[in-house]
């Protein structure tokens, strides 16, 4: 049995969560392979919505292990409040499993962010302030605290050398900061992190998978946040793409099976960064505004853009993608003509691909589709659905070369459809 990868081809916000919760119902095991509390994986089901920032998309199903990799980062504090919201939900999360090579984000890491990003004016990254990009240099400094060392006799030794590096940092920054009451809750919310099961990860899934079981890895943020591949430096720090996975949990790269590229129907990013398709005109606020495009983690509002075929069919070869899903369809109901952009215009001269430079002088080449008024939440199914919709989708099935096997016109779970 091999182990299907389910992740962005844009950057980030796409409906990983939704779709990870549509597909949970075929799967024994949900494991995250990377980021942390930067990501927001929005469910929504029964008229509640849930968002999820540290634990696997699959807790909401009963019968179903989850797992958080060892390539996950892990607030304590912002763990125990996701806990304490699906507590009151009477969800059993007694086989929610934690990787004990899982790295923790310390208060000071948080602080390094803030500090950092202060100190780069209008050239900001756009950092959710999480304390991400710190915890993982001190993972490649080989400074950090890992799960696993909670139970060490010496973990207060370790966490207070720890500090003591960061707080030299922020005392070259001439930061201002207030340390004392986030300690207190960091050590408090431990006690949370201790309830749960902390294992052997990539052991566990190794013979998981020689038992056969089926297996789902969900990964975070979206392919142009790669740390590699993404628009650097405008990134996240941690490998978002499909080989994330196999450093992620441990899974060698012959035991992934499909990948599942998920896409919005235009495009989103938040924060600073190259978008070639940025919209800045009526139809750009209106998408944001239908799309309810703000970000989940950080309530900031998404830059919002046609969709890019070059960039997305680059997210496609870099993953290996298999089979594409299509989100939030909907959205663009109401708009005459939808644009698609195909190729860039770079140096003067029309590329299909994304270059290095794609923060300078690149400038989107667009083909205009019709497009639909009907209002496709009403779906009951996609045979209802407009001719132009149809259209639209088998337009960029035959560009992208990959199919769409998914199209979600709602938030609901619901409202997912199967081609």
């Amino acid at each position: 049995m091999k182990i299907d990868v389910l992740l962005g081809l844009q950057w980030g916000d796409e409906g990983k969560g939704k779709i990870v919760d549509v597909l949970t119902s075929n799967y024994d095991i949900i494991a995250r392979f990377q980021g942390g509390p930067n990501a927001g994986h929005t469910l929504e089901f029964d008229g509640i919505k849930h968002v999820l920032h540290t634990i696997p998309s699959g807790i909401f199903h009963q019968d179903v292990i989850n797992i958080i990799g060892n390539g996950v980062v892990i607030d304590p504090v912002i763990f125990e409040n996701e806990i304490k919201a699906i507590n009151k939900l009477d969800i059993d999360m007694s086989e929610l499993l934690i990787s004990k090579k899982a790295h923790l984000i310390l208060p000071t890491h948080k602080l390094l962010d803030a500090a950092s990003e202060q100190t780069k004016g209008k050239n900001k990254i756009g950092s959710t302030l999480k304390g991400i990009a710190p915890t993982y240099m001190d993972k490649a400094g080989r400074n950090g605290l890992r799960i696993g060392d909670i139970s060490s006799n010496n973990f207060k030794e370790k966490y207070d050398k720890l500090k003591q590096k960061h707080i030299q940092i922020l005392n070259f920054y001439d930061f201002d900061y207030e340390l004392t009451y986030l300690e207190e809750e960091w050590f408090t919310s431990l006690n949370t992190i201790k309830m749960f099961d902390h294992i052997e990860s990539e052991h566990y899934l190794h013979k998981a998978i020689k038992k056969g079981k089926k297996i789902l890895a969900e990964g975070a943020q979206g392919t142009l946040l790669d740390i590699d591949f993404g628009s650097y430096p405008f990134v996240t720090s941690s490998n978002t793409i499909a080989a994330g996975c196999c450093t992620g949990l441990g899974i060698a790269p012959n035991k992934i099976g499909e990948v599942f590229g998920i896409f919005k129907a235009y495009c989103t990013r938040v924060g600073s960064g190259p978008f070639p398709t940025e919209l800045f005109d009526a139809v750009g606020e209106h998408i944001g505004k239908v799309g309810n495009e703000f970000g989940a983690t950080t309530g900031r509002p998404r830059r919002c853009g046609w969709i890019d075929l070059p960039a997305l069919k680059y997210a496609i070869n870099i993953n290996g993608v298999t089979q594409l899903m299509m989100m939030k369809g909907d959205v663009l109901s109401g708009i005459d003509k939808i644009k698609v952009c195909t190729h860039y215009n770079f140096k003067g001269e029309p590329i299909d691909y994304l270059p290095f430079e794609a923060s300078v002088g690149l400038s989107p080449i667009f083909k205009e589709l019709e497009g639909w008024q009907e209002d496709l939440m009403k779906l009951e199914g996609l045979e209802d659905a407009p001719q132009s919709f149809h259209d639209y989708i088998r337009y960029l099935e035959k560009e992208l070369e990959t199919p769409i096997s998914i199209i979600s016109v709602g938030p609901d779970r619901k409202q997912t459809f199967f081609r």
